[in-house]
């Protein structure tokens, strides 16, 4: 059985677990295996997703599973990103899950956030809830890679309100170096953005992705979809196996003028 969710298209035999360790081929049938599992959860603010323009100054409730499409490895949130926390985490339902983010309503809270591992690869659980969360008026994000499937990313346009999706270089190289797919990402970003408010992100790795030259043609590319997308620079620090030295803030300020040249809204995040 192929895994039809990402670019890897895995080819699972029954009991298989993919290589993300979210799916597997339970009874010749590809299922998530982290449906519902809660890893970790927060009333975050909505600009740590990162969003600086939807909604700006209120709370999300912020929920994420484990397991991960991609292999980054200078990956911030790999405790659970790149292990199989299987027996680990609260199970909770959609119903419930909904239940508490109107729980938070009164403290902030403007909806839910699915976030901090690859969302994706257990869409089911976010199409579900999501569905549920806009019949209760709340309002839903997703932060996600952008590494899935248009079937995938059809079966959750019509639920969900906001992306930060990230855009993690723009050579076919550096999407090896982080083992995703660019073109799988640029079809995602161009298809969201189209039915909802879309940010991007791109954290600037020092001499991986940091070229004036792949950020002009990044930028020029985000333009030509819309000069209003925002994009977040962030900036890189040692983290999981990648030892570089912290980016530049002169590299991000560099970065962002070029972006500036054809995008209205370029911000620096982590400085």
């Amino acid at each position: 059985m192929k895994c039809d969710v990402c670019f890897r298209k895995c080819d699972l035999k029954d009991g298989q677990i993919g290589f993300c360790k979210g799916r597997e081929n339970r009874n010749g049938k590809i299922v998530p295996r982290n449906y519902g599992r809660i890893s970790s959860a927060a009333l975050d603010p909505i600009e740590k997703k990162p969003l600086v323009d939807f909604y700006p100054g209120s709370l999300i409730l912020s929920v994420g599973s484990y397991g991960c499409s991609l292999r980054c490895p200078f990956c911030q949130n790999h405790e659970i990103s790149q292990q199989d926390l299987e027996g680990q985490c609260e199970t909770v339902t959609p119903q419930q899950l909904v239940d508490k983010a109107l729980s938070l309503v009164p403290y902030g809270n403007i909806g839910i956030a699915f976030t901090y591992n690859e969302p994706l690869i257990g869409y089911e659980f976010v199409r579900d809830s999501a569905r549920l969360a806009k019949e209760n008026g709340l309002k839903t994000v997703l932060v996600t890679s952008g590494n899935a499937s248009e079937k995938v990313l059809d079966e959750l346009l019509p639920y969900i309100d906001a992306y930060n999706i990230d855009l993690k270089g723009f050579t076919d190289d550096y999407y090896r170096y982080v083992g995703g797919n660019l073109d799988m990402t640029k079809c995602f970003i161009e298809k969201a953005a189209k039915a909802a408010h879309v940010e991007l992100t791109t954290l600037i790795v020092p001499g991986k992705n940091d070229s004036v030259e792949d950020m002009e043609r990044m930028a020029k590319w985000i333009a030509s979809i819309s000069p209003d997308i925002v994009l977040h620079l962030s900036r890189y620090f040692p983290r999981y196996h990648e030892k570089e030295d912290p980016t530049p803030i002169e590299t991000l300020k560099k970065l962002q003028n070029t972006a500036k040249k054809y995008l209205k809204t370029v911000v620096l995040g982590n400085v």
